[in-house]
């Protein structure tokens, strides 16, 4: 499970070093793709992929092809350097306007890494909901 929030940067070749623990958790290679009704980037182990992808197919065929627009044709599969760097590309880049100052988030089975600008935005959009939310959450 990934949690936590941590501030890193993207260099000028799209870099960005995923922390340790991230890393060990998501496998040798993981997979990027376009978060889902968000601004961000996802973060997907290949397990978790795999099963997103499963669930996408077994839609019917009009939903899995617009799924497959927005996550399967913009993934990609990495492996990170030596240095624990892998290429955000261009597209996804672009998509999530992340650019110098961005934040790896964990989400419970996934990361998302946000432009620090486009989090706060969404943070502040989020402020009933949130209350709603824990209105219902029962501690």
């Amino acid at each position: 499970m990934f949690s936590g929030m941590s501030n890193h940067s993207i260099d000028a070749k799209g870099r960005i070093v995923l922390p340790a623990k991230f890393r060990e958790e998501l496998g040798e290679s993981f997979y990027l793709a376009r978060g889902f009704g968000n601004r961000c980037v996802q973060v997907l182990s290949k397990e978790q992929f795999d099963a997103i992808s499963a669930k996408i197919m077994a839609l019917p065929a009009d939903k899995a092809m617009a799924l497959q627009y927005v996550f399967t044709a913009t993934a990609v599969e990495v492996v990170p350097n030596a240095q624990g760097r892998v290429i955000i590309p261009q597209t996804l880049r672009e998509f999530a306007s992340l650019e110098g100052d961005a934040l790896v988030i964990g989400m419970n089975t996934r990361l998302e890494i946000w432009s620090k600008e486009q989090f706060d935005s969404f943070m502040n959009s989020q402020n009933d909901v949130i209350g709603e939310a824990l209105s219902l959450l029962t501690l």
